[in-house]
């Protein structure tokens, strides 16, 4: 049910709409119930804003067991690990060994919780290593590339 208050001519209004089936509306204004159809208009609903998720990038950590992400140590101290923000599954992987990428850059999509997320990289530099394809499943933490 939404709640409305209205003010037309100068006159207050209390305004209850629920939906109901199909087109119908049940409708109370100032404590009086109809019931309503409404034509053509289609019921929108607000956006929901959610923060979009950006890659982790801190010092390489140990990961839990079990992940099927390869998890090797990176090798130089100039690399740093773009891990997971997220548990879920590499819908695809946008770059590859070698290639510059820029800060905000998309480098992997991520399915997780049934939502497409676009992981982006947090610095200038380039691919040193990827560390999942397409198809692998991930945890929070993994590393999905290296860039140096």
């Amino acid at each position: 049910m939404k709640d409305y208050k209205f003010k037309i001519n100068g006159n207050d209004y209390q305004v209850s709409v629920e939906e109901s089936d199909n087109n119908m509306l049940n409708v109370k204004v100032n404590g009086v119930d109809y019931r309503v159809e409404a034509e053509d208009v289609a019921v929108k609903r607000a956006p929901v804003a959610r923060p979009r998720p950006k890659a982790i990038m801190q010092a390489e950590a140990p990961v839990a067991s079990g992940s099927t992400a390869n998890v090797d140590a990176a090798a130089g101290g100039a690399e740093k690990p773009i891990k997971t923000p997220l548990p879920g599954v590499v819908l695809d992987v946008f770059v590859k060994e070698g290639d510059a990428v820029k800060a905000g850059q998309k480098i992997l999509l991520l399915e997780a919780m049934k939502m497409e997320n676009n992981i982006e990289s947090d610095k200038d530099g380039v691919v040193k290593s990827v560390r999942v394809k397409k198809g692998d499943s991930v945890q929070e933490g993994d590393i999905l590339m290296l860039i140096a």
